[in-house]
């Protein structure tokens, strides 16, 4: 069933998906740990769910300069849209963040992750899309995004912000496969969309509220 009807017919389930509080900003511990800024762009690849909403969030953030969305976790016959939504070619929905360390941190983009964009705690599920594909993880394409990551989500759980531990899966990055042209910057090119509007927007207003000044100023 494609997402937008998937999200109708269950509209209850997805309304408290993560609805967000907007107290949890000042609750949120600022990473302990972090990757020490270095020249040039830095990159890391999240999956928390239907990559249209992480994009959403994360292509309006100050010091971020792309976000792809696409596939990880399976094989690059199967990094399929029509074959990931099956749930059964190992991939995860996720996008490639491009950043400026200079503007943004490693750890404030996690920090991002973990509270607006998506739910870390619920396993294989986010509100109405249920599968493996809509996992959340972390793909880490170095030994100092591991050892971040697993830091963060220990410093997280064990301030009991969220109510339930992180079922993140902190993972090594094999590949990334970029996806269907259809699906970049689909929150933007679709805005009448249900899905959009009832799922993806109050991530986006979330950001907005709970970390206004991370969002990139309009020119």
């Amino acid at each position: 069933m494609p997402r937008t009807f998937r999200w109708l017919a269950t509209l209850g389930a997805t309304l408290l998906t993560f609805a967000g509080d907007t107290t949890l900003a000042a609750k949120f511990p600022e990473p302990a740990m972090d990757i020490k800024p270095r020249p040039g762009k830095q990159s890391v690849v999240l999956a928390g769910g239907c990559f249209w909403c992480t994009e959403a969030v994360f292509e309006i953030i100050e010091g971020v300069d792309d976000v792809i969305s696409g596939y990880s976790g399976g094989t690059k016959e199967t990094a399929k849209y029509d074959l990931v939504s099956t749930g059964r070619t190992g991939h995860a929905e996720a996008i490639l963040i491009t950043y400026n360390p200079a503007k943004i941190s490693y750890g404030q983009l996690l920090k991002i992750f973990f509270s607006v964009a998506h739910d870390p705690t619920s396993v294989n599920r986010q509100g109405a899309d249920l599968g493996p594909q809509y996992r959340s993880a972390i793909f880490c394409a170095a030994e100092e995004q591991r050892r971040v990551a697993e830091a963060y989500i220990k410093q997280i759980n064990d301030a009991h912000v969220l109510g339930k531990p992180i079922v993140t899966q902190v993972v090594p990055l094999d590949k990334f496969y970029t996806a269907e042209t259809y699906h970049q910057d689909y929150a933007g090119r679709n805005r009448s969309n249900p899905y959009i509007v009832n799922v993806s927007d109050p991530k986006v207003e979330k950001l907005k509220k709970m970390f206004p000044g991370c969002v990139r100023k309009r020119k």
